[in-house]
């Protein structure tokens, strides 16, 4: 990373650091949500798979720093863990939790993807190299999960629909 300015591998740590702490609020968030996704199993096993994605973004943004000699921040990884559980706890006493989390998780992956593309950006600015493949993996995970949620807002509301006018539960 020679050429470099101090003040730009500065920035991108700390772009790293939060990336590995956006990634465990994705898994708590997630986690949360799966186990209340009993009339959603298409969701609760996709979402069980994007969990283990996220948890290997995560060590690949440990890679990536450890690369550059330094770690993740654990007060940022507990804080962000801790506001994941919050955020997943609060729509749950809502009757249409599943749309809810749906149109939330569709935002959040957004985030997620601009986050990757951020990095990207500034591991060519700090000359990373190593750690391109990395994040275009986590940012290639991030835009497949974004486009699966997509795809799935229409059907998810229809369920969560006919289910209410059937009278089941149809909030999760």
């Amino acid at each position: 990373m020679s050429g470099a300015t101090d003040e730009a591998r500065s920035i991108y740590v700390t772009g790293l650091r939060n990336a590995h702490a956006m990634e465990n609020q994705a898994v708590e968030l997630l986690e949360r949500q799966v186990g209340r996704l009993e009339n959603y199993p298409a969701m609760a096993e996709r979402m069980r798979r994007h969990i283990e994605e996220s948890k290997q973004q995560a060590t690949r943004l440990e890679e990536a720093l450890s690369g550059l000699g330094t770690s993740h921040s654990a007060l940022k990884d507990t804080a962000m863990s801790l506001i994941g559980n919050l955020a997943a706890l609060a729509h749950t006493p809502a009757p249409d939790e599943v749309i809810k989390n749906t149109l939330a998780n569709f935002a959040f992956e957004h985030y997620e993807i601009a986050a990757y593309t951020s990095l990207l950006t500034l591991a060519d600015a700090v000359a990373h190299a190593a750690a391109v493949p990395l994040l275009k993996q986590s940012l290639d995970e991030e835009v497949a999960m974004a486009a699966w949620i997509e795809s799935q807002i229409g059907p998810t509301t229809l369920t969560f629909l006919q289910r209410s006018e059937a009278g089941e539960t149809a909030g999760r």
